[in-house]
């Protein structure tokens, strides 16, 4: 048995792999594995944090386990870690500006995961593009878009530009529907309509509960508006037309009118037209 584990498989230079090594790691491999299943078991039973403190507490500790088995690998193989990592110190230095934004992006997934700002299921707006968290890796974090496309972000990009996280701290977010109406229609009625079309829709909050403002006299109209709170933050643009529609079909059934734009045009007097010839 000691033989067949010695027996060399694989020999370079000083390196050298047998059996014993090969069923090490392999060994190791599966700890490491069963290791992260109890973890994140461990981690997502918690009643303590939410499901994106969850996935980044995972994510850490995933991370750090697999540099500390990496170079428990490579040491009882019989690599010398410090020979490695000062190897490596010196190309990367060579290599210069080439990987300074490679290193920014780790270092960038690095303090997102630490410092919970952005998190898996968050829905977060950077320079206009509005879209959901999907997975947050050390490099890049995916995000996908109201229109249900997937956009990679490298993680430099979300910690060096002004980004809106619209459900950092708590889900509900307040929304408005604007719109206007003829000047003989009933305020009152027009604010009561508006308003049981927003508490109409299983989306929007009844705590607190939609509420109607008389926004300003216009042009052509009356505008008004419905301030309300959904948890449907990524959808929530779905839910806006849904709740014009009812607005729209409240208004016909009451005969209330929504205007078109106008302009008055005045022509000054203009004198006779001189007589023919």
């Amino acid at each position: 048995m000691e033989q067949f584990l010695n027996y060399k498989l694989v020999e370079i230079g000083k390196l050298v792999l047998s059996v014993y090594h090969i069923t090490g790691l392999i060994i190791l491999i599966l700890v490491t594995g069963l290791a992260l299943w109890v973890v994140r078991k461990s981690v997502y039973r918690s009643n303590r944090f939410n499901e994106g403190k969850k996935y980044s507490i995972y994510q850490i500790i995933k991370y750090l386990l697999i540099v500390i088995v990496v170079a428990v690998g490579l040491n009882f193989v019989g690599v010398d870690v410090t020979v490695f990592v000062a190897g490596s110190a010196a190309l990367l230095v060579g290599l210069g500006l080439g990987v300074q934004n490679l290193f920014n992006d780790f270092i960038s997934g690095i303090i997102i995961l630490f410092d919970s700002t952005v998190k898996v299921g968050d829905v977060i707006e950077v320079n206009g593009v509005v879209g959901q968290v999907m997975h947050i890796e050390l490099r890049t974090t995916t995000i996908r878009t109201r229109e249900d496309t997937y956009i990679i972000l490298p993680n430099s990009y979300l910690t060096g530009n002004q980004l809106s996280n619209w459900t950092h701290e708590n889900v509900t977010s307040r929304f408005d529907v604007k719109v206007g109406v003829d000047y003989s229609s009933d305020v009152d009625l027009v604010m009561k309509l508006i308003a049981d079309a927003a508490k109409g829709h299983p989306a929007v909050k009844h705590n607190p509960e939609p509420k109607t403002q008389f926004v300003n006299y216009g042009d052509s109209s009356v505008d008004f508006r419905v301030l309300f709170y959904s948890d449907e933050v990524f959808r929530i643009e779905t839910i806006k037309s849904e709740i014009r529609v009812k607005i729209w079909h409240k208004f016909k059934e009451h005969g209330i009118s929504i205007p078109f734009p106008q302009r008055t045009i005045h022509f000054a007097n203009q004198p006779p037209a001189p007589p023919q010839e």
